[in-house]
């Protein structure tokens, strides 16, 4: 009920902000510097030193007064006095029109509204695009904290309700503790219900045992789960969509890392270690041994055979 009501009034604030024409945001600025310029609470006909009630012919006659004041050319070196003169052109082309004095008579009466729409703000101070995303990441974090806060509040009242239907089914309307554990059902589905064959059935029924002031949920493998406000997850902005993808965008950067430092680790190859290098020399040793021997055997049987054909 209360969400209703506040999404209500969000709705008619928008109505009536909307309905704010650009003549209405003209007459907003003016009124904001005739009073930085002329004092608080200096109006239109104040500034013209004429009555509310002025008629056309004194609004004219106050203007051509006003206006002689004014003019530059009186007043030479005169910080500001162009823009007063052009302001008092503005004030009175206004005061002169039937609808402009109408809606200016209406803002003088009712005062001019703090909030002037996001549209009003917006075309006055052109905020960047980076100022935009900062204003709509804390106002989306916001509200999405404000949704969790009410879940909260609404799953707390869901767990004393369980608590208190549980205990009165196991104690009964006096609500009096009885003495052991009672094996009760629960209704936390609602209302009843039709099942697929179309009889009538309770709500969702969950099997809960009670025990002292203790609450407990019994699962079908019959192990029991305290039931308890404890168990109620509580709102936090760290769970907060922005805050989230931070906290996963920095925990994979770092897991990225890790990974590249990993990789760079040099690894020592057993092809190129000294022993290695000796396995191989005493192996290469080990097998010219035999080679020696037969290129030995070899020449020496080549000299016999060059002696035979030297006696020939």
């Amino acid at each position: 009920m209360k969400l209703f009501v506040f999404v209500a009034f969000i709705a008619l604030l928008i109505t009536v902000v909307s309905a704010w024409t650009k003549e209405d945001h003209e007459i907003f600025d003016l009124v904001t510097a005739l009073e930085a310029s002329e004092g608080k609470g200096t109006t239109f006909y104040s500034w013209l030193d004429v009555p509310p009630t002025a008629t056309l012919v004194q609004i004219n006659k106050a203007y051509r007064k006003k206006s002689m004041q004014l003019h530059p050319d009186k007043n030479p070196g005169v910080k500001g006095i162009h823009e007063k003169f052009a302001r008092l052109g503005i004030i009175a082309t206004i005061l002169k029109d039937t609808e402009g004095r109408k809606r200016y008579d209406f803002f003088y009466k009712n005062g001019v509204p703090k909030w002037r729409g996001s549209g009003y703000y917006y075309a006055r101070f052109r905020p960047g695009l980076g100022t935009v995303l900062v204003f709509l990441t804390i106002l989306t974090s916001g509200l999405q904290y404000l949704v969790q806060t009410l879940n909260y509040k609404q799953d707390l009242r869901r767990v004393e309700l369980a608590k208190r239907d549980a205990r009165l089914a196991a104690w009964g309307p006096k609500m009096e503790p009885l003495q052991g554990k009672r094996k009760v059902k629960v209704n936390l589905g609602g209302g009843p219900r039709r099942d697929e064959d179309g009889n009538v059935v309770a709500g969702k029924m969950v099997d809960m045992v009670v025990e002292q002031d203790n609450v407990f949920i019994l699962d079908p493998s019959g192990s029991l789960h305290l039931l308890d406000t404890s168990s109620v997850t509580p709102a936090a902005i760290s769970r907060t969509w922005f805050i989230k993808l931070l906290i996963s965008s920095i925990r994979q950067f770092s897991h990225s890392k890790e990974a590249d430092n990993e990789q760079s680790t040099p690894t020592v190859d057993e092809s190129d270690s000294p022993v290695s290098g000796t396995n191989m020399h005493s192996e290469a040793s080990e097998g010219e041994e035999p080679r020696h021997a037969i290129y030995t055997a070899a020449v020496k049987t080549g000299g016999r055979r060059r002696k035979a054909t030297r006696k020939r």
